[in-house]
């Protein structure tokens, strides 16, 4: 009987894994490792998230957060060379892009609902708006109310576009709603004059309000399509070993408070291309979510 112990020993030790062996990779870190190469989808623009400077470089407040992400993939994959491979990622192909693969994370501002949750999932969040409108002032539109009868642009693929035909037939507001490809062709309707207003998350209109030449000239609704939502980085649906990672390396971005120095970049300090500043302080309710991240599933 002892003498099958050694053996008994043998067939063990060769079943198990090494201890401190690492564990195989599966899902997208398999893919990274494979590749050498991480796909991060980024908008063209869409500051302070995600946008392209007078250089052409890719930058924003996602795009930082996201590099971080990278940061600890390299670590944990032992891999320095890993390089990163910028994929346009607009309001109508970002699901598509994260659920086929063609990009690992979509670094941008992304509402978190439980709809698009069947497709993708969301890290913590990293950002929370709510849906406004902006107009022209000289139309003296101050209400949801005075949208009626008008002809509003939103862009296609996004929430903001939902909610207004949803509040358009719930109100019976007449509103001829004007889809756009993109948020930049929606705020141009209404530039030109062809589109009364332009519904989007908040944050959003106000940046782009902030790079035109007279932003005197807009006006960012007070009256609201939604309640604060939060926005959230994408990644591919059901890669838990991937997301845990993700998750990871913002809890500790946000929880050693790291995440105040990231944010006063973005939100409360000159931003490219034209040296904008959006003088938006950290708000209480999202420096609370950074003090204790935890994944938004409403």
């Amino acid at each position: 009987m002892n003498r099958m112990i050694p053996a008994l020993s043998l067939l063990l030790a060769m079943a198990l894994p090494a201890a401190g062996a690492p564990a195989a990779l599966d899902g997208t870190l398999a893919k990274i490792a494979e590749t050498g190469v991480i796909a991060i989808g980024y908008r063209e623009a869409e500051p302070p998230f995600s946008f392209q400077d007078a250089d052409g470089a890719v930058v924003g407040f996602s795009i930082d957060l996201c590099l971080k992400i990278v940061d600890r993939v390299r670590a944990q994959l032992g891999r320095e060379d890993i390089a990163v491979d910028y994929v346009v990622a607009t309001p109508a192909t970002r699901f598509i892009l994260v659920k086929t693969g063609q990009v690992d994370l979509e670094c941008a501002a992304t509402t978190n609902n439980a709809e698009r949750r069947a497709l993708v999932d969301y890290s913590y969040p990293h950002f929370m708006t709510a849906t406004h409108f902006v107009s022209r002032r000289a139309d003296n539109i101050g209400s949801i109310a005075d949208l009626a009868g008008r002809s509003v642009a939103s862009a296609s693929g996004t929430v903001n576009i939902d909610q207004l035909n949803a509040l358009n037939r719930a109100q019976n507001l007449n509103i001829a709603v004007l889809p756009t490809k993109s948020n930049e062709d929606a705020f141009a309707l209404v530039v030109s004059g062809r589109a009364s207003a332009f519904v989007m998350d908040g944050i959003l209109l106000a940046a782009m309000v902030a790079e035109t030449p007279d932003p005197s000239v807009y006006v960012l609704s007070t009256d609201t399509l939604s309640q604060p939502e939060p926005y959230g980085l994408l990644l591919k649906h059901g890669d838990s070993a991937f997301k845990t990672l993700v998750n990871e390396t913002l809890a500790a971005i946000y929880t050693s408070g790291e995440i105040e120095a990231i944010y006063a970049k973005w939100f409360t300090s000159p931003i490219p291309p034209h040296g904008a500043n959006l003088n938006l302080p950290l708000s209480p309710d999202l420096a609370a979510a950074f003090r204790t991240p935890v994944e938004y599933l409403e």
